[in-house]
């Protein structure tokens, strides 16, 4: 006798032995076509097979030879002014929070006093 978990009662009950060795009502599939497509929209094929560059000029090499010459300035800086305030601005916030974060925790471990 084969046994299939029911989701109904959450025990294991008799079954069929396609039942049982097919879980949950999945069935092999019958048919190897494939579907139709249902949204498809008909495609233009153009007559010249004219080549767009939407990316626009290949800036990699020069931005390469930018960060890796050795001028002593640390990577996340080498961009000048800008780098500078975001790197200050993300280390004041993460002093702040810590500062933040040990002040309610001392707050937090002692009791109020009634």
């Amino acid at each position: 006798m084969y046994y299939k978990f029911s989701g109904f009662t959450q025990k294991l009950a008799g079954a069929w032995a396609s039942d049982a060795y097919s879980p949950q009502g999945l069935k092999p599939v019958v048919s190897t076509e494939a579907p139709p497509i249902i949204f498809a929209t008909p495609t233009k094929l153009s007559s010249s097979s004219i080549a767009y560059d939407y990316a626009g000029k290949n800036t990699v090499p020069e931005l390469q030879k930018f960060f890796q010459k050795s001028d002593g300035v640390p990577i996340h800086l080498k961009r000048g002014r800008p780098d500078q305030m975001l790197y200050r601005t993300t280390m004041a916030l993460t002093v702040g929070g810590t500062i933040y974060c040990l002040i309610a925790l001392y707050m937090a471990s002692r009791p109020r006093n009634k």
